[in-house]
């Protein structure tokens, strides 16, 4: 299973293929295609990476608290 990093720089590769418009349109629709599914890869590892990130809170007894990383998509904002 290739890496975020790799995933990310074959969609960067294809976005920029499907962006020069010189490809045959079954080349474009099978680049399309893998596109998306590269997509959707990188941003399944995203969201399980940020389930992951938590903020050390400060309380008032000085000790730290493990919370939930909070987005406005998350967060209902």
């Amino acid at each position: 299973m290739p890496t975020f990093e790799d995933s990310l720089k074959k969609l960067e590769t294809i976005v920029d293929q499907l962006e020069k418009g010189d490809l045959a349109l079954e080349d474009s629709l099978k680049l399309f295609e893998e596109g998306v599914g590269l997509s959707a890869a990188c941003k399944a590892e995203l969201d399980a990476a940020e389930g992951k990130v938590q903020i050390l809170v400060r309380q008032r007894d000085g000790s730290l608290k493990p919370e939930p990383f909070l987005t406005a998509v998350n967060s209902g904002q």
